[in-house]
């Protein structure tokens, strides 16, 4: 949902980087486009079920998630939520997942994906937005569990 994310985003002073488009931007390649980056700059987050409970992943846009590394990380092959889960268990609905905003009991970490960029654009609790942060703002902002290594590059 967007009023949490924003309101998340505006409690760190940041609500003005927050973009609204007048298209889509529910996949990397839309996001992309409408914000005018590569699409490793988009900051994906994907949802999984670790240890029973759901957590996200946020990772560059060109990167996937790689089972034996997310294995090692997490001692379990990765589970990825069901989109119909996805709204009640994280508070955003597909599309417009973000760590911003989330669920009580929601774990968040930050793919080393990211670091490779200066700026990433991370969706903002809807399917036609955005906010522009740089990868130690994006930490600063979001209550992590931690940066993970869980991804490699096609």
């Amino acid at each position: 949902m967007f009023e949490p994310a924003k309101k998340h985003l505006a409690a760190h002073d940041l609500e003005e980087r927050i973009m609204v488009f007048t298209v889509s931007s529910e996949t990397v390649e839309m996001a992309a486009a409408a914000v005018g980056c590569v699409p490793g700059m988009i900051a994906k987050t994907l949802s999984f079920l670790v240890d029973g409970g759901p957590a996200l992943i946020v990772a560059a846009g060109d990167a996937r998630i790689d089972n034996r590394k997310f294995k090692v990380r997490f001692r379990q092959k990765p589970v990825m939520l069901p989109a119909w889960q996805v709204e009640e268990l994280v508070g955003h609905e597909v599309g417009g997942v973000c760590p911003f905003g989330v669920k009580p009991g929601v774990s968040v970490y930050l793919d080393h994906s990211l670091r490779r960029f200066d700026t990433v654009y991370p969706a903002c609790g809807s399917g036609n937005s955005a906010v522009r942060l740089s990868p130690g703002e994006l930490e600063s902002v979001c209550d992590i569990a931690g940066w993970v290594d869980v991804c490699r590059f096609p």
